[in-house]
């Protein structure tokens, strides 16, 4: 038998890396689910821009491949590292990324390291 103390460590572990493994899984952005008129569960994902263009709010589907997320003009995209950020370089920042100073965050975010000076 474990003592309770070593059992709420456990515990609390645990949900932390659940709750870790929900934001990877959404790329650091929520995800917001809701059910559509057929029936089907739907999820959007807001992608704002790390150049000032603005944001944009497109849905997001589960395929047999892996999620896709919903360009503006219709097309369909597959998720590469995450719905957002797909949806942030090939819309808001797309100019930035053709130029390639937009590229795709990881699940950490945008983390950039700068040498002191």
């Amino acid at each position: 038998m474990t003592p309770p103390r070593a059992s709420a460590i456990v515990l609390a572990a645990l949900s932390a890396l659940a709750m870790l493994a929900d934001i990877a899984a959404a790329g650091g952005h929520a995800i917001r689910r809701d059910r559509g008129y057929d029936g089907l569960d739907r999820g959007t994902v807001t992608a704002v821009s790390k150049f000032g263009n603005g944001s944009v709010t497109a849905p997001v589907r589960m395929t047999a491949n892996g999620p896709q997320v919903r360009h503006p003009g219709g097309a369909w995209y597959y998720c590469r590292r995450s719905c957002s950020e797909t949806l942030r370089v090939e819309t808001v920042d797309v100019f930035e990324a053709q130029a390639g100073y937009g590229a795709e965050c990881g699940v950490l975010g945008c983390l950039e390291l700068v040498w002191p000076r």
